[in-house]
């Protein structure tokens, strides 16, 4: 005859449970010494095997958002960059853009925090369990160019847009060849009114014609992506800049002090 310890693992492993295995017989012990109900004991497993579902959807999602690294608004220093306004970005963080399908461009220097505040909102994304994806601009094209030589281009696409929220980072780097600007233009139409990107760029709007090697493309581009849509101008020093100045990388040379 199976024992109750062999029913209740067989019943943990049907039902997909992984935390109530590892703390019953402590919570048991709990239970008794401190004398809970039936259903106050049962609660406490329940809540936790929730609450580690939860930690692992949150591990999973942020795994296939495929996010650079990982940083929150509560990680972002709002006091060196003076050029933004903290309470806007807080509101951007309640994500009604991505409800109502708008799009957000942070503009701006390198080094300035852009990928920063994109990775914080998909990460507040996911936790609103919206469906997110990163990729940067060259990343994105060298994919679907490979993916059109191998004819998957329509398999491939899909990955840009079918999540909630598209992250495309470092637009303006590298200028684009002509197939790969095509390309581009095509992921903005796809998702035109139907789902959000989030786009950082180290070049002003009147510099796209040059990054997609047309200015007829470019404004075409434009057009979609800014019909509906939130523009973050970022001025300031560079972070990494700023760490180095703290670790004492950038000294004056000699030949540049001032006399005494």
């Amino acid at each position: 005859m199976i024992g109750i310890q062999e029913r209740l693992q067989d019943a943990f492993q049907q039902f997909g449970w992984t935390r109530i295995p590892e703390i019953l017989h402590h919570h048991a012990e709990e239970a008794a010494k401190h004398n809970l109900s039936y259903l106050e004991f049962l609660d406490k497993l329940l809540q936790e095997e929730l609450a580690a579902k939860w930690e692992r959807y949150i591990c999973t999602r942020t795994q296939l958002a495929n996010l650079p690294y990982h940083k929150t608004l509560e990680q972002f220093d709002f006091s060196f960059q003076s050029s933004i306004d903290e309470r806007r970005i807080r509101d951007l963080a309640t994500l009604r853009f991505i409800e109502h399908q708008e799009n957000l461009i942070f503009l701006g220097p390198p080094g300035v925090g852009k990928t920063h505040l994109a990775v914080a909102l998909a990460l507040e994304a996911i936790k609103q369990r919206y469906t997110v994806y990163f990729t940067t601009a060259h990343d994105l094209v060298q994919t679907l160019q490979q993916a059109d030589q191998n004819h998957t281009i329509k398999q491939k696409m899909r990955v840009f847009t079918k999540p909630h929220l598209l992250i495309i980072d470092e637009i303006g780097y590298r200028k684009m060849e002509e197939s790969a600007a095509h390309f581009f233009f095509q992921i903005i139409s796809e998702r035109y009114e139907k789902g959000s990107i989030i786009l950082t760029s180290n070049k002003s709007y009147g510099s796209w014609g040059e990054i997609f090697g047309d200015p007829v493309l470019a404004t075409a581009i434009l057009d979609r992506l800014l019909h509906h849509s939130t523009t973050i101008n970022i001025k300031g020093e560079s972070y990494r800049i700023k760490e180095k100045k703290k670790a004492g990388f950038f000294r004056p040379e000699e030949n540049d002090r001032k006399p005494e």
